[in-house]
């Protein structure tokens, strides 16, 4: 595997438009005719699905499957396949880690399957009113066919899956303001949703549209160290599964890059923040693109003055 100091670990599949609503990187849309579903055994009957868009995470109990993310809602056929090769028993169950549609775009056609799709309350309220850019103020319209149809509050959800222990958690203000984690104990597998995420040629991002903030995402990792151990598999939103070592490398560059905003941005407005370069250090390990780097600066100092 990569090391972080390499390439912010590897490369992961192509974003564009519609996968992220803060994310400013754009590429054109795929052609979903294309994409094919790679399939990766975790143990214990637990399984990573790659295709295009946020990874997900599948887990096969005595009587029933549950799923972590759904990709695009043109990938459901596809999807839908991969999961009944792993196992002919239904699946019931669909978690969401957070509401961008490159996570969240199949879960109509799969709550039409019979799937109860349960996200944090936050998720609803995004995808039922829509989002706005931070940085750019492109609006991002609602998903009211894709809702979930369970939600819930506080920071931890109760889920049954018969014969399996899962964990579901959320981290406050990280990624977005409606994260979920889920860990399957039983496994060792933890699914982190976009709070962990590895791009090639830019940095993760922060939906500060939504009171997403750098300080949650640190604080978010720092639950994942304590939920894992070095057999811990780790599944992150985008990219290869991370052991504790390499999301450790993850938390370290994060916290390397708020400091670095923050020590810049003293006695500095945004721009004059983002004109003395404070990540050109970094950028490097991250193989990030000029304009990559000045939005992660804008969206940390963004996060900071919150």
């Amino acid at each position: 595997m990569l090391s972080l100091n390499r390439a912010l670990l590897v490369s992961a599949a192509a974003l564009f438009a519609a996968t992220a609503p803060m994310t400013v990187w754009a590429q054109a849309a795929p052609d979903y005719s294309k994409v094919e579903i790679k399939t990766t055994d975790l143990g214990n009957k637990t399984y990573m699905l790659e295709g295009q868009g946020g990874n997900i995470t599948v887990a096969v109990g005595d009587d029933a499957v549950l799923m972590v993310d759904t990709q695009f809602a043109p990938l459901h056929d596809k999807i839908k396949a991969a999961v009944t090769s792993i196992s002919a028993l239904p699946l019931k169950t669909v978690i969401n880690t957070h509401y961008h549609g490159d996570h969240t775009g199949g879960d109509g056609a799969f709550a039409k399957d019979g799937a109860t799709v349960l996200a944090h309350d936050n998720v609803k309220k995004r995808m039922t009113e829509g989002s706005t850019n931070a940085l750019t103020g492109a609006k991002t319209a609602p998903a009211l066919d894709k809702l979930p149809t369970k939600t819930y509050s506080g920071d931890k959800a109760e889920v049954e899956l018969k014969g399996r222990k899962v964990q579901v958690g959320h981290p406050a203000n990280a990624h977005t303001d409606g994260d979920s984690y889920v860990f399957f104990a039983d496994a060792n597998v933890l699914a982190t949703g976009d709070i962990v995420s590895i791009f090639e040629g830019r940095y993760p991002n922060v939906d500060v549209g939504v009171t997403g903030n750098i300080k949650g995402v640190i604080a978010a990792v720092d639950t994942y160290l304590k939920l894992s151990n070095d057999q811990t598999k780790i599944v992150p939103g985008h990219g290869p599964v991370l052991t504790k070592a390499r999301l450790q490398e993850y938390r370290d560059l994060e916290v390397s890059a708020r400091d670095a905003v923050q020590k810049a941005m003293t006695g500095k407005n945004e721009d004059e923040t983002v004109a003395a370069k404070p990540l050109a250090a970094i950028d490097p390990k991250v193989k990030s693109t000029p304009e990559a780097s000045d939005n992660f600066v804008r969206l940390i100092y963004k996060s900071l003055k919150s």
